[in-house]
């Protein structure tokens, strides 16, 4: 019994899993809502390419009627009015089919490039999910270490407070040190709490970019090899990550897509052909008493119809719909060619961007991490000095913070350079 209960609690409550960055891009690009909804979309494309093709095969339909007749009617017999009262049944199929019409042409490549656009729409939305994902997750990650160092700064001090005191108790050391020490430890505190609320809503924005629901994931960082310089270098680089884009992918398949609208619509001006085949036979009984009604056999054989048909349709006057239809499929085009034209413009920005702040940021780590040297040098003498009674609480405070300072502006620094590295791994590998 126990044993169950335990099972149980275990699966109400599943350990808590780490993952890397590599991970929730893997996760988020396969089950994020947003991607789904474009798989979907694909699905519904291949369904309407079929149903395009399915225009160009015959419609079937088979019927059979069953009715009564009382008072004057013909009598099929004699072919003669007459007040009888009869039964009548028919059977009949008929098959109908467009031997031409271009628009069911025009339909079937329209489908297809239907399909081509929401396949780039769902390497869209996959590199925005990506995206988001690797910018909230490095936000939570420099939230999580500021946390650290707050942490380690605050248990340093309480360490502090303790040794102060007894060098107060042996008189080594002035009773405003302890005070002094203090003061600076509630401002710490003060920081951590806001600190830790920030990480909290670090890591919500991390599960939402995520689409999860339940905070179950511990989030880590790994090494990262970063992206080389050199492709900064190369003239065609923005060029060729702007090619390569989803986004720019989308609008040019839209544009061809519009451009097929516009056949779409002419097509509307030319004939269509038509063709109709049809085979019925009927059974007619009278029910009057004194009549004679041939076998259903002799009926069903005798009354047999077949009939074919076509039919050529010239559209002459269409209330002038037909040309206004084609006008504003051809000014959606033209709408396409400046969404291109935007998305061009956003696209260059953001690698541009990302370039830039890829740039700063490794330049921003080289400094920082003989800044970082040479912050836990003086720490390291500042602590000697304080230890041998040559330096008052406050200036060693001041001192071990700087360091954990510079220790934390090393590791964001770092995140920086990581997170600029994968976003531009993101755009480089778009298709």
């Amino acid at each position: 019994m126990k044993n169950l209960i335990f099972i149980f609690f275990v699966g109400l409550f599943p350990a808590q899993q780490s993952w890397n960055l590599q991970q929730c891009l893997d996760y988020a690009a396969a089950n994020h809502p947003l991607v789904k909804q474009a798989t979907v979309n694909i699905k519904k494309n291949d369904h309407q390419i079929a149903a395009s093709k399915g225009m160009l095969l015959p419609s079937v339909e088979a019927g059979v009627d069953h009715s009564y007749s009382f008072g004057s009617s013909i009598n099929q017999s004699s072919n003669q009015r007459e007040v009888l009262n009869t039964q009548y049944d028919q059977l009949k199929a008929q098959a109908n089919i467009e031997l031409f019409n271009w628009r069911n042409y025009v339909n079937i490549s329209l489908s297809k490039l239907n399909k081509e656009t929401s396949s780039y729409k769902l390497k869209r939305a996959q590199n925005e999910v990506k995206l988001n994902v690797i910018q909230t997750f490095f936000i939570y990650q420099n939230s999580k270490s500021w946390l650290d160092v707050l942490e380690t700064q605050i248990s340093g001090i309480e360490e502090q407070i303790k040794r102060t005191e007894k060098e107060v108790e042996i008189g080594s050391r002035s009773k405003s040190d302890i005070y002094d020490i203090k003061a600076n430890l509630g401002t710490l505190q003060e920081q951590w709490v806001s600190a830790k609320n920030q990480r909290d809503l670090a890591k919500i924005n991390l599960l939402n970019a995520l689409a999860i629901p339940q905070d179950s994931i511990d989030f880590v960082t790994t090494h990262e090899e970063a992206l080389a310089e050199d492709d900064f270098n190369q003239s065609d680089f923005t060029k060729r990550l702007l090619e390569n884009n989803p986004a720019y992918q989308t609008v040019l398949a839209e544009i061809k897509a519009q451009e097929k609208t516009v056949d779409l619509a002419g097509s509307a001006y030319l004939p269509t052909l038509n063709g109709s085949y049809s085979w019925s036979t009927f059974y007619n009984k009278s029910l009057n008493n004194n009549a004679s009604t041939a076998s259903f056999s002799d009926q069903f054989s005798q009354n047999k119809n077949q009939s074919v048909s076509f039919g050529l349709n010239i559209p002459i006057f269409n209330k002038f719909q037909v040309k206004n239809n084609v006008e504003v499929a051809k000014l959606n085009v033209i709408n396409s060619t400046y969404d291109k034209e935007l998305i061009v413009n956003n696209l260059t920005q953001s690698i541009n961007s990302i370039k830039a702040q890829y740039i700063n940021a490794q330049e921003k780590y080289t400094l920082l991490e003989a800044n970082f040297e040479n912050q836990k040098l003086s720490f390291q003498k500042s602590e000697e000095k304080y230890k041998e009674g040559l330096m008052d609480a406050y200036t060693f405070f001041v001192v071990r913070n700087n360091w954990l300072q510079a220790n934390y502006n090393l590791i964001n620094s770092k995140n920086d350079v990581i997170q600029q590295t994968e976003l531009l791994k993101v755009l480089k590998t778009g298709l």
